[in-house]
């Protein structure tokens, strides 16, 4: 009986104070944040910590500094400001019918936040904790990453065939870049030297676009469904998910071919490698885990259950 309550107690502990994926810290320079979308929640790896009451959290991104959390709500129409060591929410912004994907410029100055029902994506004034603007992009935004200096950010155009591209001195929509090998661009990155713009689509293809003369260098078939796609800090590999799969494919982006399909569960969507590219983080939605990869080896060496349900997007300190 004593040995049954023991256990009972730690249990309910765990609901109420962080309890640490054991033996996972060494996968972790610096914490990971997850969004528990069907738990309306942001976990904190390794440690366990969940913060709530963020309704339906979809997208998360993480200031330079590490200091702030910006989440989408795939159930309302706002994004949240977030204290990324308290949890506290710091401000709600109204940005929009369909919240999809958030993101925090190189400086910390300004945050985006795409809404798909408004074809539009928001600006923010991470330090003012308020919206400055509001920037129609094209049909069905989707996600956005900044340039390393912060000027440009682009925008995918998950109803359409390309990527928009904004100026983020003026503030204003510059341009669009056409990504006509893939059907429905829908999550994105940038080569470590900005030359290179990666994108993912809904049905399961990545294109590679060089940005100087905005043509396609190559179209990679892929595992099926929609995912993220993370440039691994280092530049070695492209990776990508495919939530109606259940692996994860990695490109040599020099040769633009496969070289590896890593077998992590049913539904992996987030792919997020660590600053230094020593391990990759994947959300596998239909376990409630997070895979983590080692980048050498290119195996699986811990599948981490998060504390709550539907594990979707990834945020790390310095890979953003």
């Amino acid at each position: 009986m004593r040995k049954i309550f023991a256990t009972i107690t730690f249990v309910s502990a765990c609901l109420v104070v962080p309890c640490a994926a054991a033996g996972s810290a060494q996968y972790f320079p610096s914490p990971v944040y997850v969004t528990l979308q069907g738990s309306d929640s942001v976990e904190s790896l390794p440690s366990g910590t969940r913060w709530d009451k963020l309704d339906s959290a979809h997208y998360v991104a993480i200031s330079p500094d590490g200091k702030q959390l910006l989440v989408s709500s795939a159930a309302t129409k706002n994004a949240f400001i977030v204290d990324a060591k308290t949890g506290k929410k710091l401000a709600t912004i109204a940005v929009g019918a369909v919240p999809q994907g958030v993101e925090i410029g190189p400086h910390g100055h300004f945050g985006l936040a795409v809404s798909a029902g408004t074809d539009s994506v928001t600006v923010i004034d991470m330090q003012a904790l308020k919206p400055v603007k509001t920037i129609k992009v094209g049909k069905t935004p989707h996600n956005a990453r900044f340039t390393a200096d912060g000027k440009l950010a682009y925008v995918s155009l998950q109803g359409g065939t390309g990527v928009a591209v904004l100026d983020m001195r003026s503030l204003t929509r510059t341009g669009e870049i056409a990504v006509p090998g893939v059907h429905g661009p829908h999550n994105l990155d940038l080569s470590d030297d900005g030359r290179v713009l990666w994108v993912r689509d809904l049905t399961g293809s990545v294109a590679a676009v060089d940005l100087k003369t905005r043509k396609e260098l190559a179209v990679i078939p892929v595992a099926p469904g929609h995912a993220g796609i993370d440039v691994i800090p280092g530049g070695r590999y492209v990776v990508t998910g495919g939530i109606a799969g259940h692996a994860v494919d990695v490109i040599d982006p020099a040769t633009f071919k496969i070289v590896k399909q890593i077998e992590v569960g049913q539904g992996p969507h987030g792919v997020r490698a660590s600053r230094d590219g020593r391990w990759l983080y994947v959300d596998v939605t239909a376990t409630n885990k997070v895979a983590v990869i080692d980048t050498h080896t290119l195996e699986v060496v811990r599948q981490i259950d998060t504390q709550g349900k539907l594990p979707f997007w990834i945020a790390v300190r310095g890979n953003n």
